[in-house]
């Protein structure tokens, strides 16, 4: 196939173009400002995808409740326009959610069919991207997927291994739940999912779920380090977002498919510590 993807220089853009380059022909919309209706018509128009893999967003999911405007545009008008123009040269598309639209209150795992109510600004454009996705495209696929991990940019391992490596004490938050994910495993994921019109809504995630403070000590223990980590409570480190209590996503429709379940989030972890280096 032909897969055009947004947000290519992303974490799980990056590793959308390592994988999927692999088994099919890619390119990618380079700089192009997907806010841009015209820009984006043009560029499918130009490039004619089989499909599209729509990773660009706005992901700082604190700075959207102050930048709103800006997030809003991005994630809602630039996925309808991704949508609009996949679906005027026919392609399909595949749209990357997040576990943000759900509100945390289930108090067991999300399953695709689960009413969303999203408790913070960045998961309501999330979710209306997702609603763009729906209205605009008969031939889609809504990845929803959580806790993101990878080699390219910024996450959760690198952010705890830095400030480990600088002797501070830690704090982190043990009240909140959810699925840690190595994007490259959800690239491949998203790979196989591609060459099947089994079109919907999917959750994907690397298998098992922690809290973020459980998340840290498998980090440390993973690295052999000796951290002064302390587990606070969501109150006690207020942030500008609200974050779900509980946002597992069980990998309901994937199994139904018939998809194998992607690995334990520990054992993706250890390959993420090798690949990214931190373990010589």
């Amino acid at each position: 196939m032909k897969i055009l993807i947004t947000g290519s220089s992303g974490m799980l853009g990056s590793d959308l173009v390592d994988i999927l380059s692999r088994r099919h022909e890619v390119v990618t919309s380079g700089s192009l400002d997907i806010r841009d209706l015209e820009g984006v018509m043009e560029l499918l128009r130009e490039t004619r995808p089989d499909a599209v893999v729509h990773a660009a967003a706005f992901t700082d999911v604190d700075c959207a409740e102050t930048e709103r405007d800006t997030a809003y545009q991005v994630n809602v008008l630039g996925t309808r326009n991704i949508a609009a123009a996949a679906s005027d040269v026919g392609s399909s598309i595949l749209y990357i959610s997040t576990d943000y639209v759900f509100d945390g209150e289930k108090g067991e795992g999300y399953l695709e069919f689960d009413e969303p109510n999203p408790i913070n600004f960045y998961g309501k454009t999330k979710y209306l991207g997702e609603v763009s996705v729906r209205e605009l495209s008969e031939m889609f696929y809504i990845v929803r997927t959580s806790w993101l991990f990878g080699r390219n940019g910024r996450n959760f391992v690198r952010t705890m291994v830095e400030l480990a490596e600088r002797g501070h004490e830690i704090s982190v938050v043990d009240d909140q739940y959810g699925s840690p994910t190595y994007t490259r495993d959800l690239a491949a994921a998203i790979g196989d999912l591609l060459e099947r019109p089994a079109y919907g809504v999917y959750h994907l995630t690397n298998s098992g779920q922690c809290s973020w403070y459980e998340f840290a000590i498998d980090i440390f223990n993973e690295l052999d380090m000796e951290v002064c980590l302390k587990p606070v409570k969501s109150h006690e480190f207020p942030r500008p977002a609200r974050r779900p209590s509980f946002s597992v996503l069980r990998n309901y429709n994937w199994s139904m498919e018939g998809f194998k379940a992607l690995r334990n989030y520990r054992d993706a972890l250890r390959d993420y510590l090798k690949d990214a280096g931190f373990v010589k």
